[in-house]
């Protein structure tokens, strides 16, 4: 049974959250509140766990589950806790804004990873991971552009591992720059990589800058399917091209040559997110499972950030080379900077 596979893994997830509770327990006794949430220490107890230990094959299949199905799940129940007039609160502006911010930080990427000397399609797949979404964003432009094994695993080790760094640092900025809620709530939406990662990174700081992330962040991800038709029809000449792959990478681990699924474009948890979102809009969820939803949601999205901890092997950054280390953190800083000058320029309140 698959579900016999699966429940090595997931109990690990479930035991390192039980951790992460408990030391946020503590926490709260000793100082009165919760410097570090669950949420984070989740994250860094799996970080920890696997640089001295590495779960065996036994782990693999529930840390995986929950790292992606769990959290997708937890991104579907979010729906229930975000109306239409959050939506539509954000305005005109900030939606033009938000298609602006990925366009510059796609060209600035781009040019920056070129200038740092990485090859075209290298280049392109970090480009296109640190302006819309990640993982999902790789996986969707590799077939387009031709890109190989070499340049995907490559680009989602940086992601994986950077991931994890924007979801724990980001909430530092809120002090530093004295951001409100919403102003959070835009910033988390215009640079954290996923979706599900967005939770991980608001949640710990409210209600209101969740519901603005996840939104300002859905609509981030919508842009993948533009660029990608985009990139469809200004890279054949790349796609085609018969190079050579790299001496470490069989055939078979080069993409098929054409356009992502429709599937790949719009990931099923967006969808689902949207239909739950408007049940919630039309009043046909009943105002008494709102909190059970909304806990049920953290508590999965906590396990699921200890899986995503125990995912990540810090090593891989010495192993990709100082070119895309520099690369994917000049990309992802200058995301930042134009995000919080589209804040600021604005006026976000």
């Amino acid at each position: 049974m698959a579900i016999t596979r699966m429940m090595p893994g997931i109990l690990l997830c479930i035991v390192v959250t039980g951790a992460a509770t408990l030391l946020q327990a503590i926490e709260v006794r000793l100082a009165g509140e919760p410097y570090l949430e669950a949420l984070v220490l989740a994250i860094l107890l799996g970080v920890a766990i696997r640089t001295v230990w590495q779960p065996g094959p036994f782990c693999h299949p529930g840390i995986v589950f929950s790292a992606k199905i769990l959290l997708e799940i937890a991104v579907v129940m979010l729906g229930a806790s975000v109306s239409a007039r959050t939506v539509l609160a954000l305005g005109p502006a900030l939606l033009a804004g938000i298609f602006v911010v990925v366009a510059i930080a796609l060209a600035t990427s781009y040019a920056i990873g070129r200038a740092l000397g990485l090859p075209q399609r290298m280049a392109i797949l970090v480009a296109c991971g640190n302006s819309i979404c990640g993982n999902s964003a790789i996986a969707a432009v590799a077939p387009v552009i031709g890109a190989d094994g070499d340049d995907i695993a490559s680009s989602i080790a940086f992601t994986a591992v950077l991931g994890v760094v924007v979801v724990i640092l980001l909430p530092l900025l809120v002090p530093i720059l004295a951001l409100s809620l919403t102003q959070y709530g835009v910033l988390a939406g215009l640079t954290v990589y996923a979706v599900p990662q967005v939770l991980a990174a608001t949640l710990p700081i409210g209600e209101l800058s969740n519901q603005v992330g996840t939104v300002v962040k859905l609509v981030r991800v919508l842009m993948l399917g533009p660029v990608v038709l985009g990139l469809s029809l200004l890279t054949r000449r790349l796609r085609d091209e018969a190079d050579e792959a790299a001496p470490n990478i069989t055939a078979g681990d080069r993409p098929k040559r054409g356009g992502p699924k429709l599937h790949e474009l719009v990931p099923w948890f967006i969808v689902g997110f949207l239909i739950v979102l408007a049940l919630r809009s039309t009043g046909l969820i009943p105002a008494a499972l709102l909190g059970p939803l909304a806990t049920t949601a953290s508590l999965l999205t906590t396990i699921s950030m200890a899986a995503l901890g125990l995912g990540v092997d810090v090593r891989v950054v010495a192993q990709a080379g100082v070119r895309v280390t520099a690369a994917v953190t000049l990309s992802l800083v200058v995301l930042g900077g134009i995000s919080f000058a589209l804040i600021r320029g604005l006026g976000i309140a």
